[in-house]
């Protein structure tokens, strides 16, 4: 069946009754509430019937309250319900993908937003995430999951507050309400050859987790910091990236022998010279007692890119 084109208006009726409609406007917390959806495109909208698509094409918006998807090309899928009514269950944005509310933004080159899950799955290059002055960017693939106020960046992922930024194979960051009102992030879970950097120092970890309103990076996992040349090593660190103090503690003992901090200390002298690369740091003090783990898993979340499940209730992905 040839595609047929039908006005702005009519389509907007149609999104309108679906449960698309009632979802759309929840992005980032949005005030959508129960008010119209508008869609705008420079090309027109296509209804088609054999695939059960409506498609808006050039510079194509759907605005409802505070938010507003806009892209390329939107596509919304539709199906059948027992009722004999309709409903959209998948929302497909194409092409400079951006979505915007009161409380923050994403953007990306591509991007699915699975209806019953509610998902937002985006793609592409310069995918990033903005909610007040925190940045979360990713090179593969970035998920907000908005029943939980969850996004997962994946592929050389960060999490940026000012000068403060972690970066990781995959980050978790939970969003929540921020003191002086609108949403930030409240919490970010890394996995992965994780990185904390601040104007000072570095901090490289097999996992961590920032608890950005304390400022504090608990990390965990062949730990090491570097400041200058200066460098510490051991299995656990809590780095106070306010204060800039940086606390570093070795493993637990393992068949009654101790393990042990070790520590590399460059004097700053004119004339000084480095050690060679791979020198081994001189021996620390007796060990300290190793705190309890960090909070999380060791490995990296389960949540398919694609087709995301949603995590159960106090489960991190």
């Amino acid at each position: 069946m040839i595609p047929r084109l039908l006005p702005a208006a009519l389509a907007a009726v149609v999104l309108l009754a679906s449960p698309a409609a009632a979802q759309l406007g929840g992005m980032f917390g949005g005030d959508g509430g129960d008010k119209p959806v508008e869609i705008l495109a420079d090309e027109g909208i296509e209804w088609q019937q054999n695939t059960k698509a409506y498609i808006a094409r050039g510079n194509a918006k759907a605005k409802r309250g505070d938010t507003t998807v806009a892209a390329d090309t939107l596509t919304a899928y539709y199906r059948d319900t027992p009722k004999g009514g309709t409903e959209i269950f998948r929302v497909v944005a194409d092409g400079t993908v951006r979505i915007t509310s009161a409380q923050g933004a994403v953007q990306g080159d591509r991007g699915v937003y699975e209806v019953d899950r509610a998902v937002f799955v985006l793609t592409g290059g310069d995918i990033r995430l903005t909610s007040g002055t925190d940045v979360v960017t990713a090179r593969d693939s970035l998920e907000f999951w908005e029943q939980r106020q969850l996004a997962v960046a994946r592929g050389n992922a960060s999490a940026t507050r000012e000068d403060k930024r972690i970066r990781a194979d995959t980050l978790t960051a939970t969003i929540g309400d921020g003191p002086k009102g609108g949403r930030e992030v409240r919490r970010v879970d890394a996995f992965g050859n994780v990185v904390v950097a601040t104007a000072s120092e570095t901090a490289r970890a097999e996992t961590g987790v920032y608890n950005l309103e304390r400022g504090i990076a608990t990390l965990r996992g062949k730990v090491r910091i570097t400041r200058g040349q200066n460098q510490l090593n051991g299995e656990y660190a809590v780095v106070d990236l306010n204060s800039g103090v940086s606390r570093i503690l070795p493993a637990p003992p393992r068949d009654g022998q101790p393990s042990r901090v070790t520590g590399l200390f460059v004097p700053n002298r004119e004339g000084g010279t480095a050690p060679a690369p791979g020198a081994t740091a001189p021996a620390a003090g007796p060990p300290a007692e190793a705190p309890a783990a960090a909070t999380g898993t060791a490995g990296a979340p389960v949540i398919p890119a694609r087709k995301p499940t949603p995590p159960a209730a106090r489960t991190r992905p």
